[in-house]
Order: C-alpha cells, then sequence, then structure tokens
C-alpha cells in the first residue's frame, strides 16, 4: 500500500514533471519529439517484436528511449496477453517499464476496448494503486469526462484523445481541456488528404493552440502513420510513432523494433527542421 507521500511522489510530482516540457516544446516548431507508442492492440502475428509482457515491455521502452522518445504509451496486457486496466497488472507492467527507463514518463491507455462496460472500467480505475504519469481518454467514449476528472483527482496526466469532431465537441463541453496533459490529434483515416481535413475540423473546434495553450500532439495510423508525422512536424506539434500506429519503416519494410521506428522518426523530424527557413 502507497503511503501518503508516496502517493503524492506519483500523482502530483511525476505528472507535473512530464507536463512543463511538453507544454514549452509544443509551442515550438522547432521542438517536435517523439513519444513511443509500444504495442496497442497488436499481437505478435503483426510483426514478432510487439512486447507483450512486463518484461518485453520495459525492454522495448528502454529501445526507445534510447532512441530518442521523450515518453512512452502502452497497453496494459494481463498474463494471456489480453489489453487489460486490472490494477495487479498496471502495478506488475509499471514497476518494471519505470525500472528501465527511470526519469522518463509513461502512460498507458484506458479506452473502452479494453472495459467496455462505463461503470466496471471507472470502478477498476479507481482501484490503481501504482498510478501511471498520463493516461490517454478517448472524448468520445462514453463516460470519457467522468474517467478523465478521477484521473486528473489521483495526480495523472490526462492526453485527450480526439478522432474526429465529435470527440472534440465533448472535450470542450467539459470544461476540461485546461486541466489536461495534451490533446492528441489522432485521424484514422486511410488517406492523408482525409486524415488532414479530420484534424482540421477538430482544430476548428479547439481553437488555436496558442489560445488554449495546452500542448497538441498529432500522429497518424497504418498507411499515414508517417505522412501524418511530417505534418505533425510542419505544424510544430510532438508527435509519437511506435508499433500500435506502424510496424514497418518509411521506406516500407517490417520494423525490427520500437526503437528502430523512433529512430527513423527522429531522424525524418532532423531532415524537416533543417529545412524550416530561419526567422
Amino acid at each position: 500500500m502507497l503511503t501518503r507521500r508516496t502517493l503524492l511522489q506519483h500523482s502530483v510530482i511525476a505528472p507535473l514533471a512530464a507536463f512543463l516540457p511538453a507544454q514549452n516544446a509544443s509551442t515550438s516548431r522547432s521542438a517536435t519529439r517523439v513519444k513511443a507508442c509500444l504495442n496497442g492492440q497488436r499481437l505478435r502475428s503483426d510483426n514478432a517484436a510487439i512486447p507483450i509482457t512486463p518484461d518485453e515491455t520495459a525492454a522495448s521502452a528502454r529501445e526507445a528511449v534510447a532512441a530518442g522518445a521523450f515518453a512512452v504509451h502502452f497497453h496494459v496486457r494481463d498474463r494471456e496477453g489480453r489489453p487489460t486496466l486490472d490494477p495487479e497488472d498496471m502495478a506488475r507492467t509499471l514497476s518494471a517499464v519505470r525500472a528501465a527507463i527511470p526519469g522518463t514518463a509513461v502512460g498507458v491507455s484506458t479506452g473502452a476496448f479494453i472495459e467496455r462496460d462505463v461503470d466496471r472500467r471507472y470502478a477498476t480505475v479507481d482501484r490503481w494503486r501504482v498510478f501511471p504519469d498520463f493516461a490517454s481518454v478517448n472524448m468520445r467514449e462514453e463516460g470519457a469526462a467522468a474517467l478523465a476528472e478521477l484521473l486528473i483527482s489521483r495526480g495523472v496526466g490526462v492526453e485527450a484523445g480526439l478522432m474526429d469532431v465529435s470527440g472534440a465537441r465533448e472535450l470542450v463541453a467539459s470544461g476540461l481541456m485546461p486541466r489536461c496533459l495534451r490533446v492528441l490529434l489522432e485521424p484514422g483515416q486511410p488517406t492523408l488528404a482525409a486524415a488532414i481535413e479530420n484534424v482540421n475540423g477538430i482544430e476548428t473546434i479547439l481553437g488555436p493552440q496558442e489560445a488554449s495553450r495546452v500542448p497538441r500532439l498529432l500522429h497518424g495510423t497504418g498507411a499515414t502513420a508517417w505522412a501524418v508525422l511530417e505534418e505533425a512536424i510542419a505544424r510544430g506539434y510532438d508527435t509519437r510513432i511506435g508499433f500500435e500506429d506502424t510496424t514497418t519503416l518509411p521506406d516500407g519494410t517490417a520494423a525490427p523494433s520500437n526503437g528502430s521506428l523512433v529512430a527513423a522518426a527522429i531522424r525524418q523530424i532532423r531532415l524537416k527542421q533543417t529545412q524550416i527557413p530561419a526567422r
């Protein structure tokens, strides 16, 4: 059981440390950073290097951070490899990952695909006793605002996941945006043009990033992962890459690890930033 001091360290100090650099970085075009998304819902059949167990997730996180990731996000799995919110599985995986990358912010998913029952999902998260630094909450899902409030009350930074304009409207209506760690712009469309149209619609609802002062992270998935990453660089937003979003490198070859994906993203960022005219 956590002491009060330990609770404060995990619920306030760590998320605050994760928040401040993100806020500064996302307001500058030259400061795009990469968060690693290690596994998502993927299986070994998608790529043999998908991390599933706590030890595998920890090792993959270490590689990703060594390659340049500023933070890591993963979906906790149970002993059968299924996504879970179970407090014991959460504690076991968080402890392993933190031991591998001390001082780096770690985050988890709370998506409804993990637990469809809204009340059960809330109750399970309420039983967490080892907390991530941040957690993503998909704002278009039922119960999202209440779950975000619960996480914030425990000192966990909330990443508000916006996949479409309905999620953006929910976030604005909830009044939570100023209290979020960051906003995730997560277009799932299969083409770049459609993904950008979706993002522009979301941002019309949110208003300019400079006005909200809440950092934004933009990423694609599947066929658009690398193209949307370039769009994030152009907009001066943070981005993410990893097996959750793609299993291939920019040249279309299979990625051997999350570290290789992060390294490729860092190279893309450096290349694009050398092409940005000095002001």
